[in-house]
């Protein structure tokens, strides 16, 4: 079983120096730097965005985006049917998360590509996680998807909460509170599933 850290919460209130860091992610040469980038206006509150908020949003679309690919793959897969029925309304519910980050992302100017990829991050599910999943079977199958997406949503609330609190601007912060209080609820119909 592959172990990952837990990122803890002020942690997320260093990512974006993380994401500039050589040691961390780089900042792609077609894209401002996360210094930029921390004035463009919000949307509909005219409170600047910051550097928090462009790396909470950089960090949870992929992280939403491969969780439902795995979410999508359990929905259709030869699982148990408790399983199976709750991934389907996972994935629905990630679809539509997605969508909302996708929207902010660009309201904060920001492309819609993966600076992530290729990196084993907590909550994180990996294409080399979708590739074992695809060889796994029965029991084992499930326990695995149950484990993913139970590391998956509690990163990805503890970073969104993380974002309400610390992030800058309100569009932002409103979106994190709304998806870290939706991983509460989500984490409760996991733990009604079993290990």
């Amino acid at each position: 079983m592959k172990r990952r850290l837990v990122m803890p919460l002020p942690a997320l209130l260093l990512l974006p120096l993380l994401l500039l860091s050589p040691s961390g992610c780089s900042t792609p040469p077609d894209r401002p730097a996360a210094a930029d980038r921390t004035s463009a206006p919000a949307a509909s509150s005219g409170a600047p965005f910051t550097a928090t908020d462009s790396g909470w949003i950089q960090l949870m679309t992929p992280m939403s985006e491969q969780a439902g690919r795995l979410l999508a793959m359990a929905s259709t897969h030869e699982s148990a049917p408790p399983v199976a029925t709750w991934a389907a309304a996972l994935a629905k519910e990630h679809r539509t998360e997605l969508a909302q980050l996708r929207q902010l992302l660009g309201r904060m100017g920001l492309p819609d590509t993966n600076v992530h990829a290729g990196h084993d991050m907590p909550g994180m599910v990996t294409d080399a996680d979708l590739d074992r999943a695809r060889r796994l079977t029965g029991a084992e199958f499930d326990g695995f998807v149950r484990q993913e997406i139970r590391a998956h949503l509690e990163q990805s609330q503890r970073v969104s909460r993380s974002e309400s609190h610390a992030g800058g601007g309100q569009e932002a912060k409103r979106l994190a509170a709304d998806i870290a209080d939706s991983r509460a609820v989500q984490l409760k119909k996991l733990s009604s599933l079993g290990r």
